[in-house]
């Protein structure tokens, strides 16, 4: 699954069935503009260019009875445009009870082991279902409030697909104390951040460090090494060790390896994006390793079956090391490689 979060098309597709559309005729002074342009005017001031495109990008306009799935489309005097607008979501996202693997609680903060799946934060497309959704559920009266709302603060993420050590601040202190530790990277402090990757073919050297800034990629939604002086670089750094080779003393086969990665600073997407820069995608990233998906068929059954299989990104955060905002102690969470991610390493440890 991709690290953005996208609304599955049934779901959409539910949600539009039951909104009354609101039916536009294109106007002869309207032909030629957008459709985004002209939809947007259309539809009041309330309506923004960037919200009718996406409404459009998920199937809820349509032109004479046929889905429309272009912003610039031109339009033509006579048409006739149908908008099913979705029921408003809520404002604030409601606890749900969500299982939650946790690793330490107390009144100030939560460390859990988050699964492969989850979602961090509600966003367009996932407004439950969330680790925030889990948490509000968890604990209760026991957030104190993050900046005046009653909500667990999130001072870091993992994607979608990528399990591993999160902690979460339950009050404005903790959140303000973690929140500077992670922005700082550990470079004044006691933060550790750790993961395991499974990636593709062996690194020349057991070491490495890879710095290079990151920026927005030409689709906008992924990340990409850019030049430095670009506006959107930031700068990105991750350095890493290789902790088992799979497959080098042979030629048949491709070859993996397991990584661990540690940041040094923590950019969306960075190590998946770094890893794929130096030519050793995570395998079954289904956003930076798509040139490599062939590479399975170069894999003896039944790993091959295995890998082809895998539908995420072999990354994990195994460890986090973080000084507590009010003992002041560092405290240290590891959390064992899922049983998938597991099982994928040992077939390649077995071919």
């Amino acid at each position: 699954m991709s690290a953005h979060n996208e609304e599955a098309p049934e779901l959409i597709e539910d949600r539009f069935m039951a909104a009354e559309p609101t039916v536009l005729v294109v106007g002869a002074d309207a032909a030629g503009q957008r459709l985004d342009q002209w939809l947007a005017a259309s539809l009041g001031p309330d309506m923004s260019r960037s919200r009718v495109q996406m409404l459009i990008r998920q199937g809820a306009v349509s032109i004479d009875g046929k889905p429309a799935n272009e912003t610039k489309r031109k339009m033509i005097a006579g048409e006739s445009v149908s908008v099913a607008m979705p029921e408003p979501e809520p404002a604030a996202p409601q606890g749900e009870a969500i299982a939650l693997d946790v690793l330490y609680e107390d009144d100030v903060l939560i460390v859990i082991n988050k699964p492969a799946g989850l979602v961090v934060h509600p966003g367009a497309g996932n407004w439950t279902g969330t680790l925030v959704n889990a948490l509000i559920h968890h604990c209760g009266d026991s957030l104190s409030g993050i900046g005046g709302v009653r909500r667990p603060g999130i001072v870091h993420r993992l994607d979608k697909e990528t399990s591993g050590v999160m902690v979460v601040a339950k009050t404005d202190r903790a959140h303000k104390a973690l929140s500077e530790a992670f922005a700082d990277h550990g470079r004044t402090g006691d933060l550790e951040r750790a993961y395991l990757a499974l990636v593709w073919g062996i690194p020349q050297r057991p070491t490495g460090t890879v710095d290079a800034p990151l920026g927005r990629a030409a689709d906008r939604v992924r990340r990409a090494v850019v030049p430095e002086g670009r506006d959107d670089a930031r700068h990105a750094v991750t350095h890493f060790a290789v902790q088992e080779r799979f497959g080098e003393k042979q030629q048949e086969f491709a070859t993996a390896s397991l990584v661990e990665c540690r940041l040094e600073t923590g950019r969306t997407h960075q190590i998946r994006v770094h890893m794929a820069h130096i030519g050793h995608p995570v395998i079954g990233d289904p956003d930076y390793g798509q040139a490599f998906r062939t590479k399975a068929n170069r894999l003896p059954e039944p790993l091959k079956s295995q890998v082809k299989a895998f539908s995420r990104q072999a990354l994990h955060a195994w460890l986090l090391a973080f000084r507590h905002p009010d003992t002041h102690l560092t405290m240290r969470f590891e959390a064992p490689i899922p049983r998938d991610m597991e099982e994928l390493v040992g077939g390649f440890r077995n071919f």
